[in-house]
């Protein structure tokens, strides 16, 4: 796995400490009402990014661009809004 130490342990905790089930199974049908993020998005998206920053600044500045950041309240990310 490339990338700094930092990043390989942002991963690390966050396969450790959140379990995910259901992942990777077949998502539900769609209804009517605008989809919202889910929090298992949010951490799936978290990784991937982590996963291809090139150190702890560089995925910091992503997941602020890409609004998976956590919000400055600790609330919820601002693409979950």
């Amino acid at each position: 796995m490339s990338g700094s130490l930092e990043v390989r342990q942002f991963l690390w905790t966050q396969d450790d400490g959140l379990s995910r089930q259901g992942a990777g199974g077949v998502p539900a049908q769609r209804t009517g009402e605008p989809s919202r993020i889910s929090d298992d998005q949010v951490h799936r998206a978290r990784l991937a990014v982590a996963r291809g920053a090139l150190d702890a600044e560089d995925c910091r500045l992503l997941l602020d661009m890409l609004g998976l950041s956590p919000g400055e309240d600790g609330g919820p990310t601002p693409v979950q809004r």
